[in-house]
């Protein structure tokens, strides 16, 4: 089965001979979900039983392999996305059918971060797997960041399979977190491994294709010993019917199922199998599996499930690339070794041994050292002297690495986060990821002016590392302003600062990334004119403004006819109005959400140029900014409140004094969850508050949502602020 399995996946053979495994057995995931939800110790646990660690770590002991940051030890969280490679054979049982049974697979990991604050650490290794593993709590289900990551995984088309972690807790369960997924991601989830038992008698799973129970040994074997034995009476039922749902559902989404539903054919294990991986790589389908990572429970057979049902390289769609000279032109990458070289980096990082490390994804081709690659963005070549696998904190040098594969270079230099490195000779950008702008900022200064330099060389580092971290001097004041996505991600950017780069800085309160924006269209008109004697200045610009559909961003549209600006100087024009709205008419702040078409205008044979024309188009959007009733605009945060229900009354209260609004209260195992759209602005010190209220019981979880207009009695206090600044 497994050979007639491969045999379909490609018409010719893209692998190389040297290459250790074939593209067919190669799986790229990532692990993703809420903040501990149980990423970390998944993962340590799927390392120990592919004999990739001998010793299982834990989060709270702080000697996990992919939480390896000192920071992340310390404080039980991930911080940074680590990428790890195991080997697994999935293991032959009597009576279990599986698709690639006896075959040895390679699994390239990434475990992401969970907290809202590093959220680009999951935007950017999305983009580079092929499939990944969704973790949920079975006492929380659905959290606000399971949301994020379930999004990011859907924006860039990524199969997934759902693992409802902690079964072993109490008020953990398995239906209620299939509900969830079904109604709050409106996800086509099905359970294939029902956990058998929950809390303390969770004993192992229900394998509903297979209609075999998996019972784990509670010995020293830390889940490694496990035994295949017939479904228990009491839970006959329940399989049957979940056997029966998950065939209805197959044959309802995939045609080969269902003719042989509707002829009323027998519906073998092959098949479904085959059935359920087509349709979860199409991306219509989500398997669930339940289990207990912690507990050591379920894991081997989730493992299994990655095999069976999520893609290798060369069951996705190829990577569309763009020419360079051409953007609309798409050019399709398919993963082979013998194609030209096409890679994406993905992640830069200041390893403290070896250097500046570039994470990146090969698609197509094969790179060893001492080759050349080039970059289209800086039209620069680079030769590669090393190349390194990456296992977290380990550093394993290779010599080629091939199609499918992620790794590392050591020591390229003129490169940021999402740049294409290629063949010369076959220039291609591929399409880097996006991600959020910050919305949290902050004025820093060193301790001592010796380390004034230190600091900028430590910023300028850590700012080429991460995507969401920007570092600006206010022109106004000369301070430093760094800004990020939360006062964790600012807290963690000064700790490794010290840490790092052995520089100790002092902070300001942070501020917040307002924007602004226009309610009604208006006309603007913008002159330069300056005469001289000689050569003057001369450039005369005419704008349209209007309010742009929330998260458009600005666009421009030239709308000149009779030539009253020449074509030579509408780029100028352009660029002008892009300047413009970096400052606003109300605070300062950047404008967006805005549509500017250019309308008429004049110009000198003498004294026009591109930089009359540039302010002209500046003081024109600004002057019709004053006409458009511009408004201040400042980001709101969606909070999800956990409380126990005698605090319930305070944790509301408290958030309508922060301005919040309440949208919707639920009970979920004896607390009441308080969902809640709050300004960012009242949302400093919130978790010192709500330890306060709650004697400590209560947690929240919070992520952007979106910009509102700010009140009118609250707009006067922050332009004063600024002001001040």
């Amino acid at each position: 089965m497994s050979a007639t399995l491969e045999a379909k996946t490609a018409t010719k053979n893209p692998n190389s001979p040297d290459r250790a495994f074939p593209l067919e057995r190669t799986r790229n995931i990532g692990i993703a979900a809420h903040i501990d939800a149980g990423k970390t110790t998944l993962t340590e646990r799927i390392l120990f039983y592919t004999g990739m660690i001998h010793r299982i770590g834990e989060v709270h002991d702080g000697n996990t392999v992919t939480d390896w940051m000192e920071q992340e030890r310390e404080r039980g969280i991930t911080i940074t996305s680590a990428a790890t490679t195991c080997s697994w054979t999935q293991r032959p049982e009597e009576g279990v059918f599986k698709l690639y049974d006896g075959l040895k697979q390679r699994i390239n990991i990434i475990d992401t971060p969970g907290h809202v604050d590093f959220t680009a650490e999951v935007e950017r290794s999305l983009r580079v797997l092929d499939g990944a593993i969704g973790v949920f709590c079975a006492v929380a289900g659905v959290q606000p960041q399971s949301e994020t990551v379930w999004r990011q995984m859907t924006k860039y088309n990524v199969p997934r399979i759902a693992f409802v972690n902690k079964m072993d807790r109490v008020g953990a369960s398995f239906e209620n977190a299939i509900n969830d997924m079904r109604t709050k991601l409106h996800a086509n989830a099905w359970p294939i491994l029902i956990p058998l038992g929950k809390e303390d008698y969770l004993k192992g799973q229900l394998d509903v294709i297979n209609n075999k129970a998996i019972i784990y040994a509670d010995d020293a074997s830390s889940g490694s010993t496990y035994s295949v034995e017939e479904i228990p009476a009491e839970h006959q039922a329940m399989v049957t019917k979940a056997f029966s749902d998950l065939v209805t559902a197959i044959s309802d989404l995939d045609d080969e199922i269902g003719m042989a539903f509707l002829e009323e054919k027998p519906i073998t294990k092959e098949m479904l199998k085959a059935g359920i991986r087509r349709q979860t790589i199409a991306n219509k389908f989500v398997p669930v599996v339940g289990g207990s990572a912690f507990k050591n429970k379920g894991v081997q057979y989730l493992v299994d499930a990655v095999v069976d049902y999520l893609p290798s390289p060369i069951e996705i769609p190829p990577q569309e690339a763009h020419d360079p000279d051409d953007l609309e032109t798409k050019i399709p990458m398919p993963p082979d070794d013998n194609g030209k070289f096409c890679s994406l980096a993905f992640k830069l990082w200041s390893d403290p041994f070896v250097g500046k490390l570039v994470f990146f994804r090969v698609y197509s081709g094969k790179l060893t050292k001492g080759d050349t690659v080039y970059n289209p963005r800086t039209n620069k070549r680079e030769r590669i002297s090393r190349l390194i696998q990456i296992q977290a904190d380990k550093r394993l040098d290779i010599d080629t690495c091939y199609s499918g594969d992620i790794a590392a270079i050591v020591g390229i230099k003129n490169i940021t986060t999402g740049d294409t490195l290629c063949d010369e000779d076959h220039p291609i950008l591929l399409e880097p990821p996006s991600f959020p702008d910050p919305v949290i900022s902050m004025a820093i200064e060193p301790k001592t002016k010796v380390d004034q330099e230190k600091m900028g060389n430590a910023l300028q580092r850590l700012a080429e590392e991460d995507p969401t971290f920007r570092v600006h001097t206010n022109e106004d004041t000369g301070q430093t302003i760094i800004a990020g996505m939360g006062e964790l991600h600012l807290e963690i950017i000064r700790d490794r600062m010290k840490r790092e780069f052995s520089v100790e800085t002092n902070a300001g309160k942070p501020q917040i990334a307002y924007r602004e924006t226009i309610l009604k269209s208006a006309h603007g008109v913008g002159k330069l004119i300056k005469q001289s004697g000689g050569r003057g200045q001369y450039g005369h610009v005419e704008v349209d403004v209007r309010p742009a559909a929330r998260g458009k961003g600005l666009t421009v549209d030239n709308k000149v006819v009779g030539g009253v600006i020449p074509k030579e100087y509408i780029p100028a024009v352009k660029k002008g109005i892009e300047e413009a709205v970096l400052n606003g008419v109300v605070g300062g702040y950047p404008v967006i959400d805005v549509e500017v078409d250019i309308v008429y205008g004049s110009y000198h044979d003498v004294d026009s140029n591109e930089l009359a024309f540039k302010m002209a188009a500046i003081f024109a959007v600004k002057d019709a900014f004053k006409h458009a009733n511009a408004i201040l605009l400042e980001p709101i945060m969606k909070v999800e409140n956990s409380v126990p229900e005698e605090y319930q009354g305070d944790i509301m209260g408290d958030l309508n004094r922060r301005r919040g609004r309440i949208n919707g209260i639920e009970s979920k195992n004896g607390l009441s969850i308080v969902n809640a759209e709050v300004p960012l602005a009242e949302m400093f010190g919130y978790a010192t508050a709500i330890r306060s209220l709650s004697k400590g019981r209560s947690s929240y979880s919070m992520e952007p949502s979106h910009f509102e207009q700010v009140p009118a009695q609250v707009l006067a206090e922050v332009l004063d602020k600024k002001g001040d600044k």
